[in-house]
């Protein structure tokens, strides 16, 4: 069972790019954990790791260009959660 030390959670806008939207994550802030539970669903764009959200998801998590999203990497997964503004501190 992983370890809770293990996990990395960040936090941060969806953008879109290019008519995408994209989470934009700072390689030197989210270090190697993020990229390897990423992996297949991301590619570095120079310093930064770069997830595209595919729209049923964005749709699904009611996700647009602006909105906050928490990321992390428990159970060895990437995952997207919205965030309510009323968790913005």
């Amino acid at each position: 069972m992983p370890n809770e030390d293990d996990i990395t959670s960040l936090q941060g806008p969806v953008e879109e790019i290019n008519g995408k939207l994209m989470l934009r994550i700072p390689l030197d802030v989210a270090g190697d954990r993020l990229r390897e539970a990423s992996r297949g669903i991301s590619e570095i764009d120079g310093e930064f790791l770069c997830v595209v959200i595919p729209h049923w998801l964005a749709d699904d998590l009611r996700l647009t260009a602006g909105s906050l999203v928490s990321v992390d990497n428990r159970n060895g997964k990437f995952n997207i959660h919205p965030m309510s503004s009323d968790s913005i501190q």
